[in-house]
């Protein structure tokens, strides 16, 4: 079965940032076995299926048949080694670092948006309890999330393109196994420190050029969501399942998080050509995956 057609940021906090029985419980993870980045997407819809096909079905992953979170899927957690993470000036760690897959909250938040957009009519026919019971239930597990947010963002079939202002295109990782082996991979990672200046800069140059929608409020909300880990973590941006609908050509040629970083720079100077430029090889390169979505 293909893995989702997922990109993901993530960030990775030292273990001292955790504490209670949440601490204790990613620490045994630690020692008795976490999961493999090749593993969590499977883990995830696994975790999902079995609400819903739970009798009855359960209003979120994760969680027992009462609604209290799951040991078990609390200990769900990917871990990276400090040495991993290039950094310029800024310090990471101590290690292991540790980002708990959150799916419970995640499934929480977007249990919220969907409560928010959608029609009556849409929410009638998803939802088996009231509208109220719902939103409470879900601010709930929000509230209770030990930093005040998910360690795991999320998109469907392509990247913001504001998240490569995150990160230093040298530092690109790729694992070219083939298109169905789990172990396929690009990503990035970068210190905290570095993401947050990163993004403040890319911030303020959008805030002068494009307003305060479109990709200033993606930057803008991706700041301060990085606000609230420890100063010493890693964020890593990963193209998850998006891997497996791109050929080996197509993951080494990918120039996305140049081509942002180039716009960034060419943005304070003022060089018209060059964004435009940029901007038509992101289109190029970003709209068959669209077409994809669309189709499907």
């Amino acid at each position: 079965m293909p893995r989702p057609f997922v990109a993901y940021l993530r960030v990775y906090e030292p273990l001292s940032a955790f504490d209670g029985q949440l601490a204790g419980l990613l620490q045994d993870a630690l020692e008795t076995g976490h999961l493999d980045y090749s593993a969590a997407p499977d883990r995830e819809r696994l975790l999902w299926l079995r609400s819903q096909l739970a009798n009855p079905p359960m209003l979120l992953p994760g969680e027992l048949p009462d609604g209290r979170s799951a040991p078990s899927a609390q200990r769900d957690l990917l871990v990276l080694d400090p040495a991993e993470v290039p950094t310029e000036d800024a310090t990471v760690g101590p290690g292991p670092l540790i980002c708990p897959l959150d799916l419970r909250a995640r499934s929480a938040a977007a249990l919220v948006g969907f409560l928010s957009t959608a029609s009556s009519a849409l929410r009638g026919a998803a939802l088996t309890q009231s509208l109220d019971a719902v939103r409470e239930r879900a601010a709930s597990v929000l509230a209770d999330l030990p930093s005040g947010a998910v360690h795991v963002v999320s998109t469907t079939w392509t990247v913001p393109l504001p998240w490569f202002a995150l990160v230093d295109p040298d530092h690109r990782h790729v694992v070219l196994a083939t298109r169905t082996d789990p172990r396929r991979q690009v990503c990035w990672r970068v210190a905290m420190a570095d993401a947050r200046r990163r993004v403040a800069r890319a911030h303020t140059l959008a805030v002068q050029t494009f307003g305060e929608q479109g990709p200033t409020k993606v930057l803008q909300d991706t700041g301060r969501w990085l606000d609230h880990f420890h100063d010493q973590s890693a964020v890593e941006l990963d193209y998850g399942g998006l891997v497996q609908l791109l050929d080996d050509d197509d993951l080494v040629t990918d120039s996305s998080a140049e081509d942002v970083n180039a716009i960034i720079e060419a943005l304070e100077v003022q060089n018209v050509e060059e964004v435009a430029a940029r901007f038509e090889r992101l289109r190029d390169f970003w709209g068959d995956l669209a077409m994809r979505e669309r189709y499907n």
